[in-house]
C-alpha cells in the first residue's frame, strides 16, 4: 500500500523502515515458553510481551509474575527467546511482502 503511495506521488517516500513485530513469552512450569497460546498464558508463572523492531531494536517489553518471581537471568532468557520469534516473524513478513502482487490498475 505505501509503495502505491509513492508511486502515485501522494509521499516522497515509503515511511516503513523496519518490520514490527510484536510477541509473547512466558515461563510455565518453570521453563521458557514462546508465543504462549491461552491455556498456558493463563496459567504462566512469568508472562511478558515483546515488541521489536525487524532490526532487533526493542520498542515495547510489559511483563508481571503472575505467580512466581523472577530472576535477571530468566528475563535475559526470555527477551534472547523473544528475539528469536521476532527474527522468525520479521522473516517471513518480509517473504510475504516479496511476494505481494503487482499493484492494481486504478478503476479495475
Amino acid at each position: 500500500a505505501c509503495e502505491r503511495l509513492v508511486q502515485a506521488g501522494h509521499i516522497p517516500a515509503n515511511p516503513l523502515t523496519t518490520e514490527c513485530v510484536a510477541i509473547s513469552v512466558g515461563i510455565v512450569d518453570g521453563r521458557p515458553v514462546l508465543d504462549l497460546p491461552y491455556p498456558e498464558d493463563s496459567t504462566a508463572d512469568v508472562d511478558f510481551n515483546v515488541i521489536m523492531a525487524g532490526n532487533g531494536q526493542l520498542i515495547e517489553v510489559q511483563g508481571t509474575a503472575e505467580g512466581n518471581t523472577f530472576s535477571r537471568a530468566e528475563l535475559d532468557a526470555l527477551l534472547d527467546l523473544a528475539e528469536v520469534g521476532v527474527a522468525t516473524i520479521a522473516e517471513a513478513q518480509r517473504a510475504v511482502l516479496a511476494d505481494a502482487p503487482a499493484p492494481r490498475t486504478p478503476g479495475r
